[in-house]
């Protein structure tokens, strides 16, 4: 068990949306060791050419499991997931997990009708019409694509309000019209309380956060047991806007201060 205690968790995303996955991992492997990189010099990553995100997230991923004994990684990030996988698996010699949008669980709950909310880059991303072609089980898939919904997320993490108007607005073609919404963006999930409370407790909220978690427990093969571990690490590539503000919430969460790693080369 101790030797299991000693896994560390590379988590990576072009913002702090990943940490929605970090927290849903921790909580069923506290005894584990996280870091968590995020790419903001680049943020927001839909709007990137592919070759450029693979070869930012190739060598920073790639970086961070040399330097730091990383047992496994996770791409919290929908749009390098579907871009940058097959790379990294390709490269590494360790589990890479990846994350897409769950319509599949989604659509077997829904008797009406499926809400995705996601970012315009996942929206309209062919990976998303495949996962509608093949799993959404003849319901009707509404679809919102949302940077705006990606900043309310950080400002939040950053100790600021959220708008109820302003998010009623966005959510507003998904009102009365569906029964289960998926939450198509790993920053989605840190503003869950929100959207619940905008589109009704009669809605169900899925995201791909506790699969994700599940995964990385079966790849590892050890139990969901052990006491907590100490800080965990937490670096990005530029200076975030509001550090201050951010670290506060990041040391709630279980991190050391975040520490700016620019990347180089690239």
């Amino acid at each position: 068990m101790e030797q299991s205690a000693n896994k560390n968790i590379l988590i990576f995303d072009s913002g702090v949306g990943g940490l929605s996955v970090y927290q849903e991992i921790k909580a069923l492997l506290p005894q584990l060791s996280y870091t968590y990189i995020f790419d903001n010099q680049a943020y927001p990553y839909g709007e990137l050419e592919q070759a450029t995100l693979i070869q930012r997230v190739d060598a920073m991923v790639s970086s961070f499991v040399d330097s730091h004994h990383i047992d496994l990684v996770v791409i919290a990030c929908n749009t390098a997931s579907t871009i940058v996988l097959p790379t990294l698996r390709a490269k590494l010699s360790i589990p890479v997990v990846g994350v897409v949008p769950a319509i599949k669980p989604a659509s077997s709950l829904a008797s009406k009708a499926v809400g995705l909310i996601a970012t315009p880059a996942t929206v309209t991303r062919e990976y998303t019409q495949d996962l509608i072609r093949d799993f959404s089980n003849n319901k009707s898939v509404e679809m919102i694509g949302s940077t705006r919904l990606v900043d309310m997320a950080e400002e939040k993490l950053r100790g600021q309000a959220i708008s109820l108007q302003e998010l009623a607005a966005i959510l507003d073609p998904l009102q009365s019209k569906v029964d289960v919404a998926v939450l198509g963006c790993t920053h989605f999930p840190l503003i869950k309380e929100e959207i619940q409370r905008v589109l009704g407790e009669e809605v169900l909220l899925v995201d791909s956060g506790n699969a994700i978690a599940r995964r990385v427990k079966e790849l590892l093969g050890i139990n969901a047991e052990g006491s907590k571990r100490g800080a965990h690490q937490i670096y990005c590539s530029a200076p975030p806007w509001q550090e201050s503000a951010l670290n506060t919430t990041l040391i709630q969460l279980g991190f050391s201060p975040v520490q700016c790693r620019p990347l180089q080369g690239v």
